[in-house]
């Protein structure tokens, strides 16, 4: 009897065994500095449910579209503005039809600690004096979408020329948040979401819209994309538990 136990149990293990799931994917996205708060808390929440695995690598656009274009092996790229996704897709790294436009941010004025004062960013703005001999943190402006829309802003108010000795240039968004975070420069131009993100400073304004150019994260799958896992992390992003956390951070969605 014993024997005929065993047997039988031998034979079930054979069908219990086959439920087991597959084999888990990677997916690997390249994403605005930016991004990183939000997308760090949708990602782990994906990684749960899916039992699949994410990485990010974060940087400024600029420099990510260039590396993917030099052949970098990335499934997804979220960029910071539409013009270095632009030149990913001109190169053919995108999959046909399947690029959109993602999220919206707004860019604001920080100041370091949390009880700096308000101010009026118009035509009048001050913002030399308002930095005395301190610095202006900024990503770089001539290549990072945050440095562009910084300095496309301050070139609509007219006060480029007046502040543009005083900024010290950072490689990303984040690093010029950083430098205001730690007291290196007294103020910066970064995204709303960088700011909602970092304890030790204060949106001190926010730039009206019109004085620079909308900010718009586009989100493409690249032509390397050919596991079942990037489909399904690229359809996410437009998901609900997408939503709850960019939008907690900040950020607009656009579909």
């Amino acid at each position: 009897m014993r024997l005929s136990v065993l047997r039988l149990l031998a034979g079930l293990a054979v069908p219990v065994l086959s439920l087991a799931p597959a084999h888990a994917e990677e997916v690997v996205v390249f994403a605005a500095a930016s991004m990183k708060t939000a997308l760090d808390d949708f990602a782990a929440k994906w990684e749960t449910e899916t039992g699949n695995t994410v990485t990010i690598s974060y940087a400024g656009s600029s420099q990510l579209a260039r590396q993917i274009m030099q052949g970098a092996p990335a499934d997804i790229f979220i960029s910071a503005n539409s013009g270095w996704m632009d030149e990913v897709e001109k190169s053919g790294l995108v999959k046909d039809g399947r690029r959109r436009d993602l999220l919206g941010n707004s860019l604001v004025l920080i100041a370091h600690g949390r009880d700096a004062g308000q101010v009026d960013i118009a035509g009048d703005f001050d913002l030399a004096g308002l930095l005395g001999e301190g610095k202006l943190a900024m990503a770089l402006v001539d290549s990072v979408p945050a440095g562009q829309y910084g300095k496309a802003a301050l070139e609509a108010l007219g006060i480029w020329g007046q502040v543009a000795p005083s900024v010290a240039q950072a490689d990303n968004v984040r690093a010029a948040l950083r430098l205001v975070s730690v007291g290196e420069a007294p103020y910066g131009i970064v995204y709303a979401t960088d700011a909602a993100a970092d304890e030790n400073v204060t949106i001190a304004g926010t730039f009206p819209e019109n004085t620079h150019p909308p900010i718009i994260y586009p989100a493409a799958l690249l032509r390397g994309a050919d596991a079942a896992a990037d489909e399904a992390f690229y359809q996410a992003l437009s998901g609900e538990a997408a939503r709850a956390s960019f939008e907690a951070q900040g950020f607009r969605m656009l579909d």
